[in-house]
């Protein structure tokens, strides 16, 4: 990995630039085309879109990976509504992945979350990698994922502490903000205005 990136708060002429980016690095990835590149851009607008964590990284004046916040809550078992925050998504240029760049924008991210005083962080992902910037499963902290049944696989449903004991004694269930749910539709109407990609069906999608 070449140092000679920075890490900033995105602005609004990045915006389309981070689309894209975004764009081809989810493509084909976890469905036929992808949906991440409309998801940032209607979170953008979103009441618990955080933007003091809203980053891009730019390398040689070309940005290279982004990353991003939302609130949201666990409702706890005993009553109490957990304030916590999810993130993403998160890439990297698909011709700079695996070389150590995700793990430092993650590992800025995080400590600027903590900074701003947020406890914890939840959100869908691979262990294999979030583990490494000290990610667990949620369920070692008694926190559900929403609408998944018992005795379902919830292994890419992972937590981090940000402020040690933030999740002690606490159980519950974790909800995705609404924001994150979009409409096929609406994908397909806003995808129009990029260049055209093929779809493919793919082993390993999940949708």
């Amino acid at each position: 990995m070449r140092n000679n990136y920075t890490i900033r708060l995105e602005e609004e002429k990045d915006y389309r630039a981070v689309e894209e980016l975004v764009r081809e690095s989810f493509w084909n990835v976890y469905r036929p085309g992808c949906s991440e590149h409309y998801v940032i851009h209607v979170l953008r607008d979103d009441p618990a879109f955080i933007n003091e964590l809203d980053f891009v990284m730019e390398q040689d004046g070309r940005i290279i990976g982004q990353n991003m916040f939302m609130k949201t809550i666990i409702e706890s078992d005993d009553g109490r509504t957990i304030p916590v925050l999810t993130m993403g998504p998160i890439c990297i240029a698909n011709d700079l992945k695996r070389q150590g760049y995700g793990k430092a924008l993650l590992d800025y991210s995080l400590e600027k979350a903590a900074a701003l005083g947020f406890g914890a962080v939840l959100f869908e992902g691979n262990i294999d990698f979030y583990g490494k910037s000290g990610f667990d499963f949620a369920r070692k902290f008694d926190i559900r994922y929403h609408d998944l049944p018992e005795d379902a696989d919830s292994s890419f449903f992972l937590c981090k502490e940000l402020k040690e004991g933030y999740l002690d004694g606490i159980s519950g269930v974790y909800q995705t903000p609404q924001g994150y749910y979009v409409d096929d539709t609406d994908i397909e109407e806003f995808d129009k205005s990029f260049p055209k990609k093929e779809k493919l069906k793919l082993p390993g999608q999940i949708f």
